[in-house]
């Protein structure tokens, strides 16, 4: 059938990145010093959020929640980001960040 490929490519593309998306947030689990700095942290938070669940979907935890508060910032800078690009740069971050810490 004509058109058929594309389609049939662009699932595999997608099954690709999920797989992708899949082993960088285990070896960021794995790998990663628990020693980061927070900014790094937030960073990976924020994306990985966005990249499985979306734009941020709560309100933003009171002033006494500091780290509640600095996640659901780091979470809501992604919005707008659709889930496969967030996965696309959550992949990157996690590769700049083991060449950073040495892993």
């Amino acid at each position: 059938m004509e058109g058929e490929g594309s389609v049939n490519d662009t699932k595999s593309l997608i099954m690709g990145l999920d797989e992708d998306f899949k082993a960088a947030a285990d070896s960021a689990t794995s790998d990663l010093p628990e020693s980061m700095s927070n900014d790094d942290k937030l960073a990976m938070y924020g994306l990985y959020k966005q990249a499985t669940v979306g734009d941020v979907n709560s309100a933003c935890p009171n002033i006494f929640d500091q780290k509640g508060r600095a996640k659901w910032f780091a979470w809501e800078k992604c919005k707008g980001q659709s889930q496969d690009d967030a996965k696309t740069a959550y992949i990157a971050l996690i590769a700049s960040l083991k060449a950073k810490y040495g892993v």
